[in-house]
């Protein structure tokens, strides 16, 4: 009883022992659920379900009903809360068929949506944080910078009925959105998704789409990885060849690293690039929606594209063709030859180019797995390590990298890599990406360049790769790797014993060797990158799996209604192995989400919720059985597909020691 009292305390009502028997008689009568608080949060009534979970939440009642009649008011005139509101504008004009723009005045009467900027800051709220007040009349969004009203928009759109990502008006609806008060603001500052454009060329259009989910929850950083040894995806001026043969590979479709090379008289006819004018008009599209891109020009490994395009540039000077994820045979030289000038030449053209088309900060220059037994041979290296007193390949890395970090300082920008780039020695100014677990010398990358005072970027493989599968792979299309979406949830960024300042934040990285097309890629990052994005913004504190997985639920709906392809993986059943006191094997099943249950067969036929059900003691196998099939349902429906396991696979889902 005491919570109830609490909530409604907070609303500003009066309570008496009287109004508190209604109140609970109430809620017996409506059921309506509210959920205790943890941390900072007040968990919302249901009908609050954003992702990421906000910092506070203050439930009441009412409803703002949206109308045609409904003004967006600027307190103060400033084109980056007019570009956001104008945004905001087409968004809910779209579905709604209502023609709400921002601007002109209101009385006292008329509903509005006011966007307002902080005459005094608020410290607790910084550049990206805001509050959010909704009343059954008006709507107060404050911030202290745009970018925090931005958000709060995207909060407010997340209020709005799931139909309201309909691409086209719909009919019908009531456009209610439920009074609330809101406080809220990001953990880190860094919140990013990684696409690679490298292994499939993905087109104008669809990277304006991709930018546009990401914003819906918060990310501020689109990693555009441009170049790779598969495909050169920007246009620069003085050297055409990057386009005309480092964009262009031979077609193939399959399975990655089982396609032929180039046959002879067969046409590169695969790829594409970004013109110029494309890269401006991505890098204005973003910003409006206070995105910032990090263009990746991978040097000096992962260079074959480049190679090819300029076969002066390579330790051999064999002239290669742009590798299509071919069967490995033999290992091609796609490493920059460090010694050659004409390498830096290039170099210093290409990044003088980026910096200029890429307003933000930063330029990743790759420097990841560089495969160093080209230099080893190589007699213009050898004598650069000679002549510069370098003892080892990893020194000669890193002569390359803080040669290179000079030319991009020179720009006006900073320059962050891979965590490979501290092999040899660190470049001085250098940001870190951690991608990899541990070090040889078993710490983590993270806390290494941390330690060594450089800013960090976390990214492990193991917890933010989208690539990997994210379910059983006997059911999931063909990759490598497994990172499951409540492995992305629990994700903590800030490793142990580090100064979190130097954390700038997390990103998950969508690379796509095995991903073809758009809807694969949206199948790929989503719902992955629901709980990254939580990850990220919400505070460690307020992070609740069982919440968070009833609140993605909420924006499945939204995602269906705006035509976004997601991966429902994770209400399907988790097989594995577990050993019995006598040594042999049992089978044992689980789901990510709660709540599921789990019906199976050791005969061969197809199971639905006539058959057993797993009861959470594991499985002892009957004899003669080869096969084990697994199907979930939820409130007497299949929710999850059908998984037939060959039961002589069993022993290699064993726990990993």
């Amino acid at each position: 009883m005491a919570y109830k009292r609490d909530i409604y305390l907070s609303m500003g009502f009066k309570i008496n022992r009287i109004m508190i028997l209604r109140i609970s008689l109430l809620f017996l009568l409506s059921g309506l659920f509210i959920s205790v608080s943890h941390g900072q949060a007040t968990h919302a009534l249901t009908s609050y379900n954003i992702v990421p979970e906000p910092v506070k939440i203050e439930p009441a009642r009412g409803n703002f009903a949206l109308a045609s009649t409904v003004k967006i008011l600027i307190s103060v005139p400033d084109a980056e809360v007019s570009a956001a509101a104008e945004l905001f504008s087409k968004e809910i004009n779209r579905a709604t068929g209502f023609h709400i723009q921002p601007g002109g005045k209101t009385s006292k009467n008329e509903k509005a949506i006011y966007l307002i900027l902080n005459k005094t800051a608020n410290e607790l709220l910084g550049g990206e944080g805001y509050t959010l007040e909704v009343q059954p009349a008006h709507i107060f969004i404050r911030a202290n910078k745009p970018a925090g009203l931005f958000y709060g928009l995207q909060t407010l759109l997340q209020l709005l009925p799931p139909e309201i990502e309909r691409q086209h008006t719909i009919a019908g609806v009531k456009w209610n959105i439920p009074c609330v008060r809101i406080t809220d603001y990001p953990r880190f500052g860094w919140r990013g998704l990684m696409l690679d454009v490298s292994r499939h060329f993905f087109s104008k259009e669809f990277v304006k789409s991709y930018i546009d989910e990401m914003v819906k929850y918060k990310y501020n950083v689109f990693h555009w990885h441009l170049t790779d040894n598969h495909g050169w995806r920007i246009e620069i001026k003085g050297l055409p060849n990057l386009t005309e043969t480092g964009a262009w590979r031979v077609p193939r479709t399959g399975r990655r690293g089982s396609f032929l090379p180039a046959q002879p008289g067969e046409q590169p006819t695969y790829g594409g690039y970004y013109t110029q004018e494309d890269i401006k008009e991505i890098v204005e599209y973003a910003r409006k929606r206070f995105v910032t891109i990090v263009p990746e020009i991978d040097v000096p490994a992962h260079s074959l594209a480049l190679i090819a395009s300029y076969k002066n540039l390579s330790c051999t000077q064999i002239q290669y063709q742009v590798n299509p994820l071919k069967k490995f045979t033999e290992r091609e030289d796609e490493i920059l030859c460090v010694a050659n000038d004409s390498t830096w030449i290039v170099l210093d053209k290409i990044f003088t180019q980026v910096a200029a088309l890429f307003p933000g900060a930063y330029i990743h220059m790759g420097g990841d797995e560089a495969f160093k037994g080209f230099w080893e041979n190589c007699p213009k290296d050898q004598a650069l390590m000679k002549r510069e007193g370098i003892s080892t390949l990893e020194g000669l890395q890193s002569y390359f990298v803080k040669k290179l970090e000079k030319i991009i300082v020179a720009k006006g920008k900073k320059m962050i890599g891979w965590d490979e780039i501290m092999e040899g020695g660190l470049a001085p100014e250098a940001t870190v990406m951690s991608w990899r677990d541990i070090k040889g010398n078993g710490i983590h990358s993270a806390v290494n360049a941390a330690r060594l005072g450089h800013e960090v970027v976390v990214t492990p493989h193991f917890s933010a790769y989208l690539d990997l599968y994210q379910g059983d792979p006997v059911v999931e299309p063909f990759t490598y790797g497994k990172v499951r979406l409540k492995t992305c949830y629990e994700f903590e960024p800030v490793p142990d014993s580090v100064d979190a300042k130097l954390i700038l934040g997390g990103q998950g990285n969508l690379w796509t060797e095995a991903v073809p097309n758009n809807r694969h890629a949206e199948y790929m990052t989503w719902p992955r990158g629901l709980a990254l994005a939580e990850t990220f913004w919400s505070q460690k504190q307020n992070r609740n799996w069982p919440d968070f997985t009833r609140r993605m639920e909420w924006q499945f709906q939204r995602m269906d209604a705006a035509q976004v392809k997601y991966a429902r993986s994770a209400y399907d059943a988790i097989i594995s192995a577990v050993k019995s006191s006598d040594d042999s094997l049992k089978v044992k099943l689980e789901t990510e989400i709660p709540g599921i249950d789990i019906y199976y067969t050791f005969d061969g036929t197809n199971p639905d919720n006539f058959y057993p059900v797993y009861e959470g003691r594991p499985l002892d196998i009957p004899n003669g059985a080869s096969e084990i099939r697994v199907i979930t349902y939820r409130d007497g429906k299949p929710v999850g597909k059908q998984i037939n396991f060959m039961l002589a696979g069993l022993k290699s889902r064993l726990p990993k020691s």
